[in-house]
């Protein structure tokens, strides 16, 4: 038990909320802790609530700081604040959990001190799991693009949505990208609010196609890749006001449309935020006021399928859908138009960037040819474990240059974790093989 000159008590919203060491560091180069951290949501506690409260929340845990290993909690602690409001959630997996719903500023700082920087809320209202009141337009920038480029995109985003009718909110993600958010009326299901949100990405794609994308596989990918996936179940991502895991502790900054031509994600942090949330309020204060309606996007979706535009690739941990394409990336097929190799898989980011490094200069020619984007940094989450699968795009550099696949360097990934395998560490195809092999040794 941490030593009373180790623990401070806050009173708020009538509720007594324990700091454990709030001298912890959490951010080494700016020395922010985990008491500014709490302060911080204190702060901001309106608007915070307003994106993450009465709603299902992953919690985001760094307890060492954003320098080392961080996990997600889907499950609430067993040992928390009878005032802690949680909610169960059934996942596509057919496993449930009881997740944190924060309902007051008390709650937030509770989960602070657990060292959660972000905010992870589902789309969801506590009172209504099934149904969305939320569309998450996620502006992700592949590597190499710049923040002008997602500004522009964003813009473009705007103007389509006016088209359809919809009001949008933006904020920057506190990362690379830009967020926008429409609230929903709770007419419709994730998997018809996904398909809007497809609609949708293929429609900014089509008034921009060399500006942004809509196709998921990352050796596809250019520009600014709308990341319709983000609308499927189970899947959430950082909401207003969230802290981020950067060196300079940016928080993803909610904005007014005419603010986002000249932000910068480095404007906003967790010192600097207050004051601008003190002097402007909040910049989506009036979104609960607007709910709109997907039946323009649904349309447009129908139109797309008539046209030959089906479903599109889900994230891997989903069963396979009705309608969706075959769910295999285009550099695994027999004649890839895309020269992928695999470098390598290791539990930590930083091994398997090393292993690229090593392999940089091995392949100094080759490398040379590499522009940003062709070097694909993917962070799997399995069952049990994340880690970093690390994939070189050859598209860039001469046949003559190309190096062929070789050993995976490093390939310490968790086995139970690759994606697609099954709880015994075995790839699908491969267990299947193994239990025919079985039942046929005992006939």
């Amino acid at each position: 038990m941490a030593a009373k000159a180790d623990r401070e008590v806050l009173t708020v919203a009538g509720q007594e909320v324990s700091i454990s060491n709030p001298n912890k560091i959490l951010f080494p180069q700016a020395g922010y802790t985990k008491l500014d951290l709490v302060r911080y949501y204190l702060a901001v506690a309106e608007g915070a609530l307003r994106g993450a409260g009465g709603r299902p929340n992953v919690l985001v845990r760094y307890p060492n700081g954003i320098d080392d290993e961080f996990f997600y909690q889907k499950r609430a602690p067993q040992s928390r604040p009878s005032w802690i409001e949680v909610v169960s959630l059934s996942f596509p997996s057919g496993r449930t959990a009881e997740e944190i719903v924060p309902r007051d500023a008390a709650a937030l700082a509770w989960m602070a001190n657990l060292a959660c920087l972000e905010l992870h809320p589902h789309p969801v209202r506590a009172d209504d799991l099934d149904h969305p009141d939320e569309l998450r337009i996620d502006l992700d920038p592949v590597p190499g693009i710049a923040w002008t480029q997602v500004r522009t995109v964003a813009k473009v985003v705007e103007t389509t949505l006016a088209d359809f009718g919809l009001v949008g909110w933006p904020k920057t993600s506190g990362s690379r990208g830009i967020h926008v958010y429409v609230r929903i009326d709770r007419r419709w299901g994730f998997s018809e609010v996904r398909r809007a949100a497809l609609a949708f990405a293929r429609e900014v794609e089509r008034r921009a196609p060399t500006l942004a994308t809509s196709k998921w596989w990352k050796e596809e990918r250019h520009g600014v890749f709308l990341d319709y996936n983000q609308n499927a179940k189970d899947r959430t991502i950082a909401s207003a006001y969230s802290v981020r895991p950067k060196a300079d502790a940016r928080v993803s900054a909610p904005l007014t449309w005419d603010e986002v031509d000249d932000c910068e994600p480095e404007d906003f942090t967790l010192t600097t935020m207050p004051n601008r949330f003190r002097e402007l309020g909040d910049r989506h204060a009036d979104i609960d006021r607007h709910p709109c309606s997907l039946g323009g996007l649904l349309e447009l979706s129908m139109r797309h399928e008539k046209e030959g535009m089906g479903d599109a690739p889900w994230p891997p941990q989903y069963k396979k859908q009705a309608g969706e394409p075959p769910r295999v990336q285009p550099s695994r097929k027999r004649t890839s138009k895309h020269p992928l190799i695999e470098i390598g898989r290791a539990a930590k980011k930083d091994d398997a960037l090393a292993g690229l490094e090593r392999w940089r200069g091995r392949h100094p020619d080759a490398a040379a040819h590499l522009q940003p984007a062709d070097v694909l940094v993917d962070a799997m989450r399995g069952r049990f474990a994340t880690w970093t699968r690390i994939r070189v795009n050859l598209q860039h550099v001469p046949e003559s240059l190309r190096p062929v696949q070789e050993a995976l360097d490093p390939d310490d990934a968790p086995k139970s974790s690759y994606p697609g395998e099954d709880e015994a560490g075995k790839r699908p195809a491969a267990a299947a093989r193994s239990r025919g092999r079985a039942r046929r040794s005992s006939r």
